[in-house]
């Protein structure tokens, strides 16, 4: 029960950390101070799309799921819990390279306009 709760909790984490990555430069354009905490998530999360890495989070929760009595998976988070929701036809390299880019792509766009706001208001007060 322990171990399946494990990697319950760390299911959400990992998809949590997801969400921060993708969508943490939105936090940035608000409270800029927060671009410490988010830059390096950005940059570990495109790492690891782009260079086809696992994360480590991955294969724990594989070893929590198999302790707890449950069917570990092959693969990685995403082709696992989100392939087959958006990526029919499985996760190709060039989809996770894409990938990788959308999130470089989104928090870029994100850090330029929470840039340009601070400008802005440097520029007024």
């Amino acid at each position: 029960m322990l171990w399946s709760w494990l990697a319950d909790a760390l299911l959400l984490l990992h998809g949590l950390f997801i969400a921060w990555v993708v969508l943490g430069g939105l936090a940035v354009w608000a409270r800029p101070r927060l671009v410490w905490l988010h830059l390096p998530c950005a940059a570990w999360g495109a790492a690891i799309e782009l260079a086809g890495w696992v994360c480590p989070l991955t294969p724990l929760e594989q070893r929590w799921r198999v302790a707890a009595g449950e069917a570990g998976y092959a693969g990685g988070y995403i082709e696992h819990y989100l392939t087959a929701a958006i990526y029919p036809d499985g996760l190709t390299r060039d989809v996770q390279v894409a990938l990788g880019l959308a999130v470089v792509a989104i928090n870029a766009a994100l850090y330029g306009a929470a840039w340009r706001r601070a400008a802005r208001r440097r520029r007024a007060g």
